[in-house]
């Protein structure tokens, strides 16, 4: 993004994007937008782009490609050492496939994130981020700051993977909600981690579901289970305070995304009668209605054509967000977040 990269889009939207956010017309605006926007000599303050999900949606990734950038780094700073632990840890790592294997996601017994290589692959990565920890003055001295900042982030990233796995493979009545909630921290400490990164620089703008980014819990309907946990939003407020503000979006109709008129007397209702098409509405005003006439509002069906729109606005809205972005409707098709 910063104008050292493929020359095409082309070149970026299959290993820069995931689940085939690459194909969208408007991940493609954007990132041409920004190469623009960086070539130009006059904008002196350049924009950086940021992936902050955690590789563990659909499938699981291996825990290879993070551990090796951690020993690659360790290799600059001390080759004999990263030597060791290079070794130890490609005896343990076995086939990305057995890693990665779909069904793992609804079946224990098809995960290996507690077998025994598995086991000592996660005590290897402790040592490996206790060996980052105890010589930071010394590796900072090798390389500087911010190549250690990244390493340490990666062997971070690589033990909560690890977690990941290991819970993947535990029988349990609280499997799913366990998983989630290690999905939502994962994702919580890369933003805080991008945040560093841009301190000084200006602010970080951030785009993901409603459900990841509100404050609050979380409630999604697993099969015949009710799973609730905190997300991305939670940790946000609680690690950032009064620096992290949450924007809610919300679409009175789209046809173009299964998402069909708000019932009379719903919230949506009320917010798209006025003028728009349009509104940027902070929840702080409450928007005239005392909080007992806004508890007993119907709540909006969902969609049953479009599964993220999964939770309409209700009354917990008014803290869960500190703003709300009301459309009266969008016909881009591809894959409504809202």
């Amino acid at each position: 993004m910063l104008g050292r990269g493929p020359v095409s889009y082309e070149e970026v939207q299959e290993t820069g994007f995931s689940h085939g956010f690459g194909t969208l017309e408007a991940n493609r605006e954007l990132v041409e937008w920004m190469r623009h926007y960086n070539a130009d000599p006059s904008h002196q303050r350049k924009l950086q782009f940021y992936g902050f999900d955690s590789p563990t949606d659909m499938t699981t990734d291996s825990p290879r490609q993070t551990l090796h950038v951690v020993l690659d780094y360790l290799c600059s700073v001390d080759e004999s050492l990263a030597q060791e632990y290079r070794s130890r840890i490609e005896s343990l790592l076995g086939q990305d496939a057995a890693w990665e294997s779909p069904a793992a996601v609804l079946d224990p017994t098809q995960a290996i994130g507690r077998s025994p290589e598995a086991t000592a692959l996660r005590i290897e990565t402790e040592e490996l981020i206790s060996e980052l920890l105890v010589r930071r003055p010394e590796f900072i001295a090798k390389s500087n700051e911010r190549r250690y900042q990244v390493a340490t982030h990666y062997a971070v990233m690589a033990r909560n993977l690890l977690n990941y796995h290991a819970t993947l493979a535990q029988p349990s009545m609280k499997r799913q909600e366990r998983l989630l909630g290690i999905r939502a921290a994962m994702m919580a400490e890369n933003l805080t981690y991008i945040a560093s990164r841009e301190q000084g620089r200006g602010n970080v703008l951030v785009f993901a579901h409603n459900n990841h980014l509100k404050r609050g819990v979380v409630q999604w309907q697993w099969g015949n289970e009710t799973v609730s946990w905190c997300p991305v939003g939670s940790y946000l407020h609680e690690m950032l305070g009064r620096r992290y503000v949450v924007i809610g979006s919300a679409v009175g109709e789209s046809s173009a995304n299964g998402i069909g008129q708000p019932e009379a007397g719903t919230l949506e209702a009320r917010l798209t009668s006025a003028p728009g098409p349009v509104r940027f509405i902070p929840t702080h005003q409450g928007q005239g209605l005392p909080t007992e006439e806004m508890a007993a509002l119907p709540i909006r069906s969902g969609s049953k054509k479009n599964r993220s729109y999964i939770e309409p606005l209700g009354v917990q809205s008014f803290t869960d967000f500190d703003w709300f972005a009301v459309l009266d409707t969008t016909t881009y098709n591809g894959w409504g977040h809202f």
